[in-house]
């Protein structure tokens, strides 16, 4: 059953972003905001159809702790909705992604339209500096915007002993002077980080006490690191205690 559902989910997901891209098209001559919206109401979408069709409920919890103006987010990263849930919980998120990912048709489109920042894993420093550059642009001096970054770089299983690559993290970090949120999830219990089956359930994204600027590098990526894998730790332990006890009903 869940390979069927699995199956129409996709196209909902892919067919909506054609729909959506297609809807939006002319706003790529508009303000950058526009471009914003319609991304906004695509996230809602996808949220929406994994419930409609996967049993897959979406909570948000300690959205208290996102204060109002420029912040760096730094979230763990195991489900493709990840990239799209910035964009249900802040107003204008700066998402570092794959430079891979412009080439996209529609994705690419509207991924340099709405200014999101692209990392060149093979630049080095170079890339390093211009995203520093852009980042403070657009957080500090510029609109305001609060920035997600994965410290691991990229997708994990759920339970996996985390790989943090600490030089981007650091940088912003130590750039940009904003609070630090971490952002704690189970998204890979019911959406895998690779393969196209989904599982019923929920996930759940928990916003957890600000780390508040100008901390030492060594101190600020242990308290990260620490603070992260445990509240994305709890909520998977939470998502498969539910798992058990509705087995248990189902029985």
């Amino acid at each position: 059953m869940n390979v069927i559902r699995s199956s129409f989910y996709v196209l909902w997901l892919y067919g909506w972003m054609f729909v959506m891209g297609v809807i939006f098209l002319p706003s790529l001559l508009l303000p950058r905001q526009v471009i914003v919206f319609g991304i906004r109401t695509y996230s809602r979408l996808v949220v929406f159809g994994a419930n409609l069709i996967c049993g897959i409920k979406v909570e948000f919890r300690g959205l208290e702790h996102i204060p109002e103006g420029p912040i760096l987010l730094a979230g763990k990263h195991q489900a493709m909705l990840d990239v799209f849930v910035p964009f249900l919980i802040v107003k204008d998120p700066l998402i570092v992604m794959k430079r891979e990912l412009l080439w996209y048709p529609v994705l690419g489109w509207y991924a340099v339209k709405s200014r999101q920042l692209w990392i060149d894993r093979a630049g080095g420093a170079k890339t390093m500096r211009r995203m520093l550059k852009v980042a403070y642009e657009e957080v500090r001096v510029g609109e305001g915007r609060q920035m997600l970054i994965y410290p691991e770089g990229t997708r994990t299983e759920p339970g996996a002993p985390p790989e943090y690559k600490p030089a981007g993290v650091r940088g912003f970090y130590k750039a940009l002077t904003v609070p630090l949120v971490p952002l704690a999830t189970n998204s890979g219990v019911c959406w895998p980080a690779h393969g196209l089956i989904r599982k019923p359930g929920t996930i759940v994204y928990e916003a957890l006490p600000p780390i508040e600027p100008g901390l030492d590098s060594k101190v600020l990526l242990k308290r990260l690191e620490g603070e992260l894998e445990a509240g994305s730790n709890d909520l998977l332990e939470e998502a498969r205690g539910a798992a058990v006890t509705n087995q248990a009903v189902a029985v």
